[in-house]
């Protein structure tokens, strides 16, 4: 029982996490533009960076951080461009996400000491 709960929660998160993506890159841009791009790189950006800087457990780690941040937009906007920009937008994505993650890692230890 107590790995359903755990698991429920996560998902209950994971949901959570999506709404706040999707209503943060609906309500700044239209949809396919490169603004509404530009946002999902903040996003992926913030996320990961709240993902190093606190750690957090299952729920508010996989499960609503996992929600909030996306690779499968990324991809869809990859899949959408010429295969130069594709690759650019790919390797934009991931380096910027390790980055923020590995930045937020080291605020955490320099906290914590």
């Amino acid at each position: 029982m107590d790995t359903f709960r755990t698991a429920l929660s996560i998902g209950l998160g994971a949901g959570l996490g999506a709404v706040l993506r999707h209503l943060v890159v609906y309500l700044g841009a239209a949809p396919g533009t490169t603004a509404a791009l530009a946002l999902t790189f903040a996003v992926n950006i913030a996320g990961c960076f709240a993902m190093g800087a606190w750690k957090p457990g299952p729920v508010w780690g996989t499960g609503f951080l996992g929600g909030f941040t996306t690779f499968s937009a990324v991809s869809l906007a990859a899949y959408q461009s010429h295969a130069l920009t594709a690759l650019v937008i790919m390797v934009l994505s991931f380096a910027t996400s390790i980055v923020s993650y590995l930045l937020g890692h080291t605020l955490r230890e320099r906290r914590h000491g």
